[in-house]
């Protein structure tokens, strides 16, 4: 019967093959913690109170929304996930499953500023697509901006809003 001899290179081999299996393990792990989506989008103070953003609209640092999945057939809410503003005014939700049967938008819920808190009409929801099967390959879907109004327009609106052809009474 012939014996069985451990060499270096043997052991070298099985160490490799230990340390190959380990570290795809490791990543097959982290593959599958990933979500499947990430909602960005951007929360400004609308300070010409327009309706739209300006070169003197401020972005709100802290600001609090809310992704918000409903069944597209009874209306039941079946997903909420709050999240906040960074410096930039830029939230970042991550999602880990799809939601093909469902109407998703993100909401306004808070704002940290007392001279901005006013709700803009039209600009407090922005709708997101949040299946494979529309098309986007991306993970990454990207909400419009929403804003609240200022309570004061800044003194420089007026003839911000003339370069725009608007005026004070269109508003």
């Amino acid at each position: 019967m012939a014996s069985l001899r451990v060499t270096p290179a043997t052991t070298a081999a099985v160490l490799f093959c230990a340390v190959l299996f380990c570290v795809a393990a490791d990543t097959a792990v982290v593959a599958t913690n990933a979500p499947d989506y990430v909602i960005q989008g951007r929360i400004y103070c609308d300070t010409c109170r327009a309706g739209f953003e300006t070169n003197v609209t401020e972005y709100i640092k802290g600001a609090k929304v809310r992704l918000e999945c409903k069944h597209y057939g009874t209306g039941d809410v079946e997903r909420a996930i709050d999240g906040v503003t960074d410096e930039t005014g830029t939230y970042r939700i991550e999602l880990k499953d799809s939601h093909e049967e469902d109407i998703c938008q993100v909401v306004l819920v808070q704002s940290p500023r007392k001279d901005c808190a006013e709700v803009q009409p039209d600009r407090d929801r922005a709708g997101v697509l949040l299946t494979r099967n529309v098309g986007i390959c991306d993970s990454v879907r990207f909400a419009n901006p929403l804003g609240y109004f200022k309570d004061v327009p800044l003194p420089v609106c007026s003839a911000l809003l003339k370069q725009f052809g608007l005026n004070d009474d269109d508003q």
